[in-house]
């Protein structure tokens, strides 16, 4: 069960998810951007968690491929779409296939990008 603080702009307990996600990766800091807590890959912004779910950059060749996963939809925070960036749902963070899916889109993204 994933714990719910609302003290946190984000759930700690889907940072905790995504920290194991990617405890083999080389590269990853994290950061706190945009009322939630990001997680860079060699400088570039890779995925994250806010309240209530999480957040993808798998680049908009990925984006089709990942919009087909269930709990996936397009990225609006100021209500303008961000391409290849994708919102997921608390119910698709709890499911380790899913999110496996969409870290290895974010990752060959993101990993092809130049290190800042």
């Amino acid at each position: 069960m994933i714990r719910k603080d609302s003290t946190l702009a984000y759930d700690e307990g889907l940072a905790t998810l995504m920290r194991d996600d990617l405890a083999q990766t080389q590269g990853i800091i994290e950061k706190k951007m945009f009322g939630g807590l990001c997680f860079m890959h060699f400088g570039n912004m890779l995925c994250g968690v806010h309240k209530g779910g999480g957040m993808y950059r798998v680049g908009k060749a990925n984006e089709t491929a990942a919009l087909a996963v269930d709990g996936v939809s397009p990225l609006a925070f100021t209500g303008k779409r961000m391409g290849g960036m994708l919102d997921v749902d608390d119910d698709l963070m709890g499911d380790d296939d899913r999110r496996a899916q969409l870290l290895e889109l974010a990752l060959d993204f993101v990993g092809s990008l130049p290190a800042k």
